[in-house]
């Protein structure tokens, strides 16, 4: 079995895109139907972005649109 603090310290080593990519990566391995810990603070801007959504107030950009300008800054 791997162990996690030596792949950490390993991804530690990459460069910034290549961690970015890793993160990537692993995110698309969490299961869809994971029961993932949410913090507390975010419950309350999670509501008053829902409901920003619902009524129409929010602009939403396209996750794809947000990753590529995210990848673009690091190079």
């Amino acid at each position: 079995m791997v162990d996690f603090n030596a792949v950490f310290n390993a991804a530690q080593q990459l460069q910034a895109a290549d961690r970015l990519r890793l993160i990537d990566a692993l995110w698309d391995t969490v299961p869809p139907d994971a029961d993932l810990p949410l913090h507390d603070d975010w419950g309350a801007e999670l509501e008053k972005r829902v409901a920003a959504i619902r009524s129409g107030e929010a602009a939403l950009i396209p996750w794809t649109g947000i990753r590529q300008a995210a990848l673009a800054r690091i190079g």
